[in-house]
Formats: structure tokens, sequence, C-alpha cells
């Protein structure tokens, strides 16, 4: 069973918005990619998103981009994450793992192999960024038989029959993409992202967490004050974490950068207050 219903339960009893940061799995580097979740939960993160590295990220700005284009170098496949999420699931049994990717990938596995696997290894929700809701009756059904969340992104620009659409099929919760554009673009009305997250939460029924263009802690405070549940750290963390000299150098990176978000969102479950 997923852990997501769980960890928004225990965030929302504390009036605590959680911190979810991105990593592309396989970079800064293969063998580092285990010790560095762990790092992320050590620093804070209360679920981690884990990105399936593809070779045409339609969604994705250049700093994500690169940093598929390096783990594809270094032979990271799908069954590799897999793999790392078991590992990962050795030592840590509850911070909850999205696998966040493209169609293309799952499809080559095979979807039902994928979610049989995803699942075995403890994973907990899939988002499969240009699986469009109305096209993604198959994919739902077969996730959900393995008990994993199909979540699904909005925009700014998403209709109502869309927000209907994901309110019927989704769960975990939903993605808010707070800007018109790609990962790493700038947004500039924060504002309106506090208001329409606001919006989508009362018309969903379900956790709403907001990311693309999250890059310093006093936004991610603005936000986590109008009432989202959480937010997305991605091509921030990545870019800095491009810079790591070695593993060790990668760990202290996420460290230091997520220390500031948790202190602006509040601390995580179980460190008081």
């Amino acid at each position: 069973m997923s852990r997501l219903p769980g960890l928004f339960r225990t965030l929302r009893e504390a009036g605590k918005t959680g911190l979810v940061p991105f990593v592309t799995a396989g970079d800064p580097s293969f063998q580092g990619t285990v010790p560095l979740l762990h790092a992320l939960v050590s620093a804070g993160a209360d679920a981690i998103e884990l990105g399936i590295p593809f070779s045409d990220p339609m969604a994705d700005g250049p700093v994500i981009q690169r940093a598929s284009e390096r783990a594809l170098g270094r032979g990271v496949t799908v069954r590799q994450i897999l793999a790392w999420v078991q590992e990962f699931r050795e030592k840590n049994q509850t911070t909850p793992i999205i696998l966040m990717g493209y169609l293309n990938p799952v499809e080559a596995m095979g979807v039902e192999r994928f979610a049989e696997a995803a699942a075995a290894a403890g994973a907990d929700g899939v988002i499969l960024v240009d699986l469009t809701p109305e096209e993604s009756a198959h994919e739902v059904e077969v996730l959900r038989r393995f008990h994993l969340d199909p979540i699904f992104l909005l925009a700014p620009t998403s209709s109502p029959a869309r927000v209907a659409t994901v309110k019927r099929l989704g769960s975990g919760f939903v993605y808010y993409v707070s800007l018109r554009g790609i990962t790493g673009g700038e947004q500039r009305d924060w504002d309106e992202v506090a208001q329409r997250t606001a919006q989508l939460r009362q018309e969903l029924g379900m956790p709403v967490v907001v990311g693309f263009g999250i890059r310093d802690a006093t936004v991610a405070g603005h936000l986590a004050a109008s009432g989202c549940d959480a937010v997305v750290i991605g091509s921030a963390l990545v870019e800095r974490l491009s810079d790591a000299r070695d593993d060790r150098h990668a760990q202290g990176i996420a460290t230091e950068f997520l220390l500031s978000f948790r202190e602006a969102l509040g601390r995580r479950m179980g460190e008081g207050t």
C-alpha cells in the first residue's frame, strides 16, 4: 500500500508543509544514488521524487535535461532504478518514493511489468509527465492494481474538464506546475500560485504539491503559508549537485541546500517544532 496517504495525513494533523526533493537517478553518480537518497531524508525530505532519465524530456529545462543525459551515459536503466529503490528500502521503510519520468521507458518495459516491479521494489507513486489524464485509463488501472498512486500534473492553463478527470483518476496527490513553461523556469506571481493551489485543494479533495520554479526558501515559505501540502525542489537542487566533486560532496551539497527549505517549511515529523 502506498505510503502517501499516511504522510499527508500526518503533515496535515501537525500543520506542516512537506518537503519533496527531486533528483535524477544516477546523477551526479551511479554508485552514489542510494546514499544520496538517504542523505535527502536526513536533511529533512518527507518524500522523494526519483527521476527516470529519458532522452527527450520535453517538460524539463536544460538543468534536468543534462542530468538525464549524464545518467543515460552512465548506463542507468529503469530496472537499475528499481534496484536502487529496493536497496533504499532495506534501511528506510517509511519515506515515500515517487518515480517521475516519461511514458516511453515504461512502455518499453511493459506497463504491467513495470508496475509490478516498482511495487515490489517499494515505490509508492508514479508520475508520467506526458501521459494525459484523458488517455490514462489503462495505465491507471494497472498502477492501482499494484497499489501504486497514479499522480497527475495540473497547470495554470488546465481546463475544468481536466481538473475533473484528475479528481476521478488521480490519487496520492496532484502535482501543480506553478508556471507556464519547463522546469527551472522563473515564476513571478507566487500570490497567484498560492490562490490557485487553495482552489485546487478545495476542488479536488486531495493533497496539492507545488513544483517548478521553486528556487529558494523564501518562496517555499510563502507557499507553505498559503496552505499547499508540500513543495518540490527540483532544478535548483539538481543544478547544485552537478558541481559535486564526489559522492560525499554531493551529500553535503544536498544537506546544506535542503536545510534552509526545511526551516522555512517547519521541521519534519518527529523532530519537534
